[in-house]
């Protein structure tokens, strides 16, 4: 039986109450007791994939799992405001990787802005704003002249000066996000504003700004799914890239020309397809993957070589089963993530005055 919690995660052919429920529990099986959301019990922790797994738990109807998430990052966050790029699955969150990604450390605030609108929780959003300002500000210090934003910094404090096109078009996203929190909370950042419209028009006007990885899908769909490309743009893009990607029937590459679908990207392009207004192909899209299903854990493999018939590699990942969850609950109206992925009641920042 649905409940009006759940109710939006029932899809024709992708998931029923049963199976919908089951995936929240693999979910929340994965979740330790301190609030860490690991890959998989035993791998590793990056923030970006444990904050898009707290999303999912909000969608869900478990705000207080989410809640655990985000103190888990509170407490993890380093005193320059950013997160390391990986945690040990274990007691001393053991660091796997010093280097700091800032499209990781950037989406905090939007799993923080999720987290509002899914509870209306006012204590819980000042307790956040700290956490949000301080890694807002430290991504922005990797930002380029030219708008785009370097990937990393290493342990040493180099930075990098290349910018990856998913990860600035998830930055792009969380800006946006840290903008809506700053507006809720009456305290305006025009430098977030500057910096946000300079990132899109870089996205939207400038690809040799970036480094050349067309061959992955993400840099295909992000720009949409990070709100830079809308409309006309957005629907362009897509068109342009559907036969080289999709697979029909099983899902999306993760490279081209390799004969690997994936259950995450594919989840992401649906989202994407919704936020352009395109519902029915998102439906298809979450239906081809369906093959990815664990039925005993409820979760999904991260993906399948089609030419071997294999699944590779065998893992259950919570960041494939959340975002799936995410996009169930976009198409199934749930508002919260509507708002936070539909975009059109996010702040836009500025425009920057020149177009170079």
């Amino acid at each position: 039986m649905t409940t009006p919690r759940t109710e939006h995660l029932v899809l024709p052919g992708v998931l029923t109450a049963e199976q919908a429920a089951a995936t929240v529990r693999g979910v929340l099986a994965a979740q330790r007791e301190d609030g860490a959301i690991p890959w998989f019990r035993g791998h590793h922790l990056d923030p970006w994939d444990h904050v898009e797994a707290a999303m999912a738990l909000d969608a869900a109807g478990e705000p207080e799992a989410a809640e655990r998430a985000y103190a888990w990052l509170a407490r993890h966050q380093n005193e320059d405001g950013s997160w390391y790029a990986a945690y040990a699955d274990g007691a001393h969150d053991r660091v796997t990787d010093r280097g700091r990604e800032t499209n990781f450390v950037a989406y905090v605030a939007v799993g923080v802005w999720h987290h509002y609108l899914s509870t209306g929780d006012d204590t819980f959003l000042d307790r956040m704003w700290p956490v949000v300002y301080a890694a807002v500000e430290w991504v922005l210090r990797l930002q380029r002249p030219g708008g785009q934003i370097g990937w990393r910094r290493d342990d040493d404090g180099t930075p990098a000066a290349d910018a990856l096109l998913t990860g600035c078009s998830s930055v792009h996203h969380a800006l946006r996000c840290a903008l809506a929190i700053a507006e809720q909370r009456e305290e305006p950042q025009p430098d977030w504003e500057l910096a946000a419209g300079a990132l899109r028009h870089a996205i939207r006007r400038h690809p040799e700004r970036f480094l050349d990885k067309d061959r992955y899908s993400m840099d295909w769909y992000y720009p949409v799914l990070g709100g830079a490309l809308t409309g006309a743009e957005a629907k362009a893009r897509i068109e342009e890239g559907w036969d080289r990607f999709v697979v029909p029937g099983l899902g999306v590459r993760c490279v081209v020309p390799n004969p690997w679908v994936t259950g995450g990207e594919s989840a992401e392009l649906a989202l994407a397809l919704w936020a352009m207004g395109e519902s029915d192909r998102a439906l298809e899209i979450l239906q081809s993957i369906q093959h990815l299903r664990d039925a005993d854990s409820g979760l999904y493999w991260t993906g399948y070589v089609f030419e071997d018939d294999a699944i590779w590699p065998r893992e259950l990942t919570t960041w494939t089963a959340g975002s799936l969850l995410l996009a169930v609950a976009a198409l199934g109206g749930h508002e919260a993530t509507c708002a936070v992925f539909g975009g059109d009641r996010l702040p836009s920042g500025l425009d920057p005055d020149c177009c170079d």
